[in-house]
């Protein structure tokens, strides 16, 4: 180990990991899901899952309502639909998102400012008492995770 002179003295240099991965945090994890599901409910009027397959109850109806409901696989024309979505009285996508973003603008702005305050102040109240050993508890299983 390397040492350098700092008045008159030797003192060891610090030495620092550098090839180790950052941690998942599963807490910042938790509240992007929570957000991006607040605006896709807010823009098209479906949560994140079914946004993202297509399905409404369990079963794929992607593009069949011809609502402001709108999923990723009609956006983009997955399978037999076409290509930007079957949307309600012959309105446009802008029309649609501008329509979904005026009737659901407080739910939005809830979701995008008041979860993660939500989740830091908890966080800050049961840190010691909770996070803490389950952090520790999860480094001696060995999963490289942190709450």
């Amino acid at each position: 180990m390397a040492r350098k002179r700092t008045n008159g003295r030797f003192s060891k240099s610090t030495r620092r990991r550098t090839n180790r991965k950052p941690k998942v945090n599963l807490t910042n994890l938790a509240v992007s899901a929570l957000v991006a599901n607040s605006v896709t409910n807010g823009l098209f009027q479906s949560n994140l899952m079914d946004f993202f397959t297509g399905n409404r109850d369990g079963v794929y109806r992607a593009g069949s309502d011809g609502s402001t409901r709108l999923t990723l696989p009609e956006l983009i024309g997955w399978g037999s639909i076409k290509a930007g979505g079957n949307y309600s009285a012959g309105n446009d996508l802008q029309s649609v998102l501008t329509a979904n973003l005026k009737a659901n603008w407080v739910q939005i702005a809830i979701g995008v400012i008041g979860i993660p305050v939500v989740v830091n102040t908890a966080v800050k109240l049961i840190r010691k008492p909770i996070i803490l050993p389950a952090n520790r508890m999860l480094k001696n299983i060995g999963m490289d995770v942190k709450v």
